[in-house]
């Protein structure tokens, strides 16, 4: 059987229930993998890291706000899936599977745009799979892993930038202490509160939050 005709083939309603099922199953996998997500609560995790104030804002205000962002980041996407995808099958146009596949390809092309070209390639390299002529011929099980490790790379890169100005300051309050003597007064005592007062000063969560959405423009 060709495999357009496979496509173009009703489930029957058992495999329709097991295709539900198995998509729920691997749903929250799929959502942090294939989407901004990542990116998005590693950033924030370093910023809490940089400023070095404990659990605050704490995991939970944290993975919320990631998850905000990644809704706002998302929702062109989700817009293009329904429209390529959903309201066909919903309008008996295409077949279940066709329609998977239809809606999969405007989340494959937004991870295509942010993943790396060395990613892709190492993918390729291992799995010794032919090299595809454009965009829509990239397979999920490859865009899907190279995307995950381009948007780590990302993120650490975003989060250095974000640690190094900070660092400073630890090294500059470090400095200062040793220098008049008191090197029994812990170096955070002073160097917290100078962190949070500049990262206030400057909008900081303005600022990163707009470069993560920018990031992904």
């Amino acid at each position: 059987m060709n495999p357009s005709d496979f496509l173009n083939q009703p489930l029957a309603p058992q495999l329709k229930i097991l295709l539900v099922l198995g998509v729920l199953a691997v749903l929250p996998a799929i959502v942090l993998t294939t989407t901004s997500f990542v990116r998005t609560v590693v950033v924030l995790s370093f910023v809490r890291q940089a400023l070095g104030s404990g659990q605050s804002p704490p995991n939970q205000v944290v993975i919320g706000l990631a998850l905000f962002i990644s809704f706002f980041t998302m929702q062109p996407i989700v817009e293009q899936m329904k429209d390529a995808g959903l309201q066909p099958y919903l309008r008996h146009e295409i077949a279940e599977m066709q329609a998977l596949e239809q809606a999969s390809l405007p989340l494959k092309r937004f991870m295509l745009r942010q993943t790396r070209e060395e990613d892709l390639q190492m993918f390729y390299g291992v799995t010794n799979a032919k090299l595809p002529s454009g965009p829509d011929d990239v397979a999920m099980r490859i865009a899907m892993p190279a995307f995950a490790i381009s948007e780590l790379t990302t993120a650490f890169q975003m989060g250095v930038m974000i640690l190094l100005p900070f660092l400073l300051v630890d090294l500059v309050v470090a400095s200062l202490l040793m220098s008049m003597g008191m090197m029994m007064v812990p170096p955070t005592m002073l160097s917290l509160p100078i962190k949070l007062l500049l990262f206030v000063l400057v909008d900081g969560w303005n600022l990163v939050v707009g470069s993560l959405l920018r990031s992904f423009a």
